[in-house]
C-alpha cells in the first residue's frame, strides 16, 4: 500500500493522494439504495490529461484496479471503489475550456458540472439540454452512464450530444475522437462506444457537447387523468401532433401529493378533481415567440381533452418551476420515505399502458408497494420498489425487468449497470451479446483494471 501511495505521490503530486482511514466517506459510495461503501487502498485527484495517463500507466503496470469518479451522483454503484483499487476522482479537472459560439459547441473537462456549464452558456444565449434531475452531476460522470432525463422526449439522451471525446486508456495512451463536426464515416464510432460504458473502457478527461439556442419562453401544464393507462395513452398522440413537447412526464396521484408535499408547493386543483385522478400528465413547451408558444399551449390543451384528461392546468412560473424541481428529485423523496430498491426500465412509449399493467399485475402477485414516476414520452419508467425482504425483493424486480424486456425494452434507460443491476443483467440479457461485450472490454482494458466488478463479474 505505502509504495502505490508513494507512486501515485510521483504522478499527481503528494497533495492530491489520500490513502487509509483519511479518505473522506463520501468517496467510499454513491446513491445506489442496495450498495454497500468500500474505502479504496487510495483516493486521487489529478489536474489534467497527463496526470491521468501517468495514474493508470502506474495502476495497469501494478495490476491496481481504478474507478473513476465524477460527483458521485450515480444510482447503480458504478463509481464504488475496490478495497484494494483506487479512486481516481475528476474534481480538479474542471474547466470549460471553450464555448464555440458559431458552432454551438462547448469543450468541458469532466468534473465541470452541469449547474456550471448551464450557467456559462446562458450567458451566450445557448443550452445543452441534458438534465438526469441533478445539477451537481459531472460532465463526465454524464458521458460515463449515458445520463437522459426528462428533456430526452426532444433532445435525446447524453449520446445524442456528445461530439467527440478525449480518452485515457489503462495502459496510458490518450486518444481523441469525434470532434466538432456533426457526421463522420471514418471507421469504428468510439466515441459511441465509450459512452455509457460506465467507466470500464477508458477515463474520459475532455467531452466536446453540443449547443442549442436557449428559447426565451416555456409554458408547463399539468393534466389530470383517470387511469394510469389514459395517461400513458396520451403520450403517442401528443409526439405524433407535432408539437413538440419538451417535458412530457407521468406521476401517480401519490407521487404528486408526495412531491408537492416535499417543496411545500399547492397547486389549487380541486378536491373533486384529485379524488378522481389517479395519475397525472406534465407537460412542457417552449419557443422563441410567445405568441407561437400561447397556440401550441392551446392546441395541446384541446388534444390533451380529446384524449380524455379531467381537466387541464397552466402553472403559473413559479408553480411550475417547484413542480419540475420536485420531479427531478423524486430520488430523494422516494429514498426518505423507504425505498428500498429503484428501477428505470425503458420500453417503447406505445407500450407503457401494458407495461405499467403489467408491473401491478406483479406487484399485487408479490404483496410488493411499487410508486410510479417516469419519463413518459420516451418510455423510461421509473419506479420506487418498497420490499424489505431480499428474496422477495429479487423475484419482484427480476420479474418487472423481464416484462420490460419482453415488450423491447432495456433494464437501464439512464441508471446504467453499475454494480447493483448486473445480476439481471447478466441473467437477461442476451448471452451473445454479453459475451462480445467482454471481448471488447478485454481489447481495451486486458488487465481488467478499469472498475473491475462494474457491468460483469
Amino acid at each position: 500500500m505505502d509504495k502505490i501511495v508513494e507512486l501515485l505521490g510521483v504522478a499527481v503530486g503528494a497533495g492530491n493522494v489520500v490513502s487509509g482511514d483519511d479518505i473522506p466517506e463520501e468517496y467510499t459510495h454513491d446513491e445506489a439504495l442496495t450498495a454497500q461503501p468500500v474505502r479504496p487502498v487510495a483516493l486521487v485527484r489529478p489536474r489534467d490529461t497527463i496526470e491521468v495517463a501517468a495514474v493508470l500507466r502506474m495502476c495497469d503496470e501494478l495490476r491496481v484496479p481504478v474507478t473513476a469518479r465524477g460527483s458521485g451522483t450515480g444510482l447503480s454503484g458504478a463509481c464504488i471503489p475496490l478495497a484494494d483499487g483506487v479512486v481516481c476522482s475528476m474534481e480538479r479537472m474542471n474547466r470549460i475550456i471553450e464555448i464555440d459560439v458559431d458552432n454551438h459547441i462547448a469543450v468541458v473537462e469532466p468534473g465541470v458540472t452541469l449547474d456550471q456549464l448551464d450557467e456559462a452558456t446562458a450567458k451566450h444565449g445557448l443550452v445543452y439540454p441534458v438534465y438526469p434531475g441533478e445539477y451537481s452531476a459531472s460532465l463526465g460522470g454524464n458521458v460515463a452512464t449515458n445520463a437522459g432525463g426528462m428533456r430526452a422526449v426532444k433532445y435525446g439522451v447524453t449520446r445524442n450530444q456528445v461530439l467527440g471525446l478525449e480518452a485515457v486508456l489503462p495502459n496510458g495512451d490518450v486518444i481523441r475522437t469525434g470532434g466538432k463536426f456533426v457526421k463522420a464515416t471514418t471507421g469504428y464510432d468510439l466515441t459511441q462506444l465509450i459512452i455509457g460504458s460506465e467507466g470500464t473502457l477508458a477515463i474520459v478527461t475532455e467531452a466536446v457537447l453540443k449547443l442549442y439556442p436557449r428559447p426565451a419562453h416555456m409554458a408547463t401544464m399539468l393534466v389530470p387523468f383517470p387511469t394510469v393507462h389514459d395517461v400513458a395513452s396520451a403520450v403517442p398522440p401528443i409526439v405524433n401532433s407535432g408539437i413538440g413537447p419538451l417535458v412530457l412526464e407521468y406521476i401517480d396521484a401519490l407521487g404528486i401529493v408526495t412531491l408537492t408535499a416535499h417543496v411545500g408547493l399547492d397547486l389549487g386543483i380541486p378536491a373533486d378533481v384529485q379524488e378522481a385522478a389517479a395519475a397525472y400528465l406534465v407537460v412542457c413547451l417552449e419557443d422563441h415567440n410567445d405568441q407561437r408558444l400561447d397556440e401550441d399551449v392551446v392546441a395541446c390543451a384541446e388534444l390533451l381533452t380529446e384524449l380524455g384528461a379531467l381537466d387541464v392546468y397552466v402553472l403559473p412560473s413559479r408553480s411550475a418551476a417547484l413542480l419540475l424541481e420536485a420531479r427531478e428529485k423524486a430520488f430523494w423523496v422516494v429514498k426518505q420515505n423507504g425505498a428500498n430498491d429503484i428501477i428505470d426500465v425503458v420500453v417503447p412509449r406505445a407500450s407503457v399502458p401494458e407495461y405499467l399493467e403489467t408491473v401491478q399485475q406483479i406487484a399485487d402477485e408479490h404483496q410488493t408497494w411499487i410508486a410510479g414516476a417516469g419519463h413518459a414520452g420516451d418510455g423510461n419508467v421509473h419506479l420506487s420498489v418498497f420490499q424489505p425482504d431480499d428474496e422477495l425483493r429479487y423475484k419482484v424486480m427480476h420479474a418487472v425487468l423481464e416484462a420490460g424486456i419482453a415488450l423491447g425494452g432495456a433494464i437501464s434507460a439512464e441508471h446504467g449497470i453499475g454494480t447493483e443491476k448486473k445480476r439481471y443483467f447478466l441473467e437477461l440479457e442476451d448471452p451473445a451479446k454479453i459475451e462480445l461485450m467482454r471481448r471488447i472490454k478485454s481489447a481495451f482494458d486486458p488487465n481488467g483494471i478499469l472498475n473491475p466488478g462494474t457491468m460483469f463479474d
